[in-house]
């Protein structure tokens, strides 16, 4: 295991310690954010501890987060989500996870109240739980799994699919990544740090992470077809 790797693994550590610790915990304190998507104490707490672990264990470093915006600098690059999927987080649903990754090189995507942790290097494979992972084999569309953020539309195409779920967040890119799903269509607007650490793990399980325009914004997708 590469030293970057297992200092992202470490992170995740201490992510899900602070996540899970204040999950389903009766004072949550939840706000909604200026573009109306909420954020809770947890969310601020997760990546401000990322922040200190960074910055104390790997000078020189640099962090992109969701919730305290972008160092300054030249150096290499963690780009956090603290929590995705917060929505569920504030409503007591097990469906989040913290997201890490290091430029475009290592990622981390761990769900602890699902009991979940994937990750990937490039060129080193994709992993869930310690087994590698790889996209499915399935080729036609006609014998596909598809996975949609359910309040977005859905590519004409998809319904020709012998499976439609709507399932967004990290979660459905996963099922992409570990062969459970053949393509996943999420929300157009996604920021960066709701993709850099899904895409790396998809790319390096076999599959394809993609940003297409359409009428709509743009639409983040991953999978085979």
């Amino acid at each position: 295991m590469s030293h970057d790797l297992a200092f992202a693994l470490s992170l995740a550590d201490d992510a899900d310690a602070i996540a899970l610790g204040r999950f389903r915990a009766a004072d949550l304190r939840v706000e909604t954010k200026p573009d109306l998507s909420p954020v809770t104490e947890a969310d601020r707490r997760v990546e401000e501890r990322l922040r200190d672990r960074i910055a104390a264990e790997r000078p020189g470093e640099r962090v992109l987060g969701e919730e305290l915006g972008e160092d300054a600098g030249e150096g290499d690059r963690w780009i956090v989500d603290p929590i995705d999927g917060t929505r569920n987080y504030s409503r007591g649903i097990p469906v989040w996870a913290t997201l890490l990754a290091l430029e475009d090189r290592v990622a981390v995507v761990s769900a602890p109240a699902l009991g979940l942790r994937w990750w990937a290097t490039r060129g080193g494979g994709a992993f869930r739980n310690g087994v590698p992972i790889h996209v499915s084999a399935i080729e036609r569309i006609e014998d596909a799994t598809i996975l949609f953020a359910l309040d977005r539309p859905v590519p004409a195409r998809a319904f020709d699919a012998w499976h439609l779920r709507g399932l967004g967040d990290f979660w459905a890119h996963m099922l992409v990544a570990e062969g459970s799903a053949e393509l996943a269509v999420d929300a157009p607007g996604l920021a960066i740090w709701d993709t850099a650490a899904v895409a790396v793990i998809v790319e390096e399980a076999g599959g394809r992470f993609e940003r297409h325009i359409s009428s709509n914004g743009v639409l983040d997708l991953s999978g085979l077809l």
